[in-house]
């Protein structure tokens, strides 16, 4: 089996780790954020072990399903989910950490199990490349997303 393709991709936020942390596992609020991209919690509404998550990626109905379970649950600090769909397998983990002066960097990487075989390893640093930028500008409206909030009061 081949080695899974890793991605990190992080953030920091002007925001003490609880309410970074509450705004992460707000599955349905990271369709707000997250580019081209609708979530919602499954089973047991997306929170603790077992829990389940979808997230549709994609334009109208052109795009794909992105099937999730909860593998740990550490709030405010570790949320790991295995990709069960048919596309998108493997594992992701979103991680808050604390930094000095209430402020919080937000982790999210993922370890892919990429599909079709030699031609899937040859397209990766493409993919790689696209899947980086549109993760990195998601978590940047998250973070003025939620500095934003903070500063108005919310």
């Amino acid at each position: 089996m081949a080695e899974p393709a890793h991605v990190s991709v992080d953030v920091v936020v002007d925001a003490p780790p609880d309410v970074v942390w509450a705004a992460v596992v707000d599955w349905e609020r990271q369709s707000d954020w997250m580019l081209g991209t609708t979530v919602r919690g499954t089973s047991a509404g997306g929170a603790g072990l077992g829990g389940g998550i979808e997230a549709f990626t994609g334009v109208g109905r052109l795009g794909f399903l992105d099937t999730m379970v909860i593998t740990e649950w550490d709030p405010p600090l570790r949320c790991g989910v295995r990709h069960t769909g048919r596309v998108v397998r493997g594992t992701g983990l979103f991680e808050v950490l604390p930094l000095p002066g209430d402020r919080s960097r937000f982790v999210w990487s993922e370890d892919l199990d990429l599909p079709l075989g030699a031609v899937g390893r040859a397209g990766w640093p493409l993919a790689r490349a696209a899947l980086v930028a549109g993760v990195r500008a998601s978590l940047r409206r998250f973070a003025r997303s939620i500095e934003a909030e903070r500063r108005s009061g919310g």
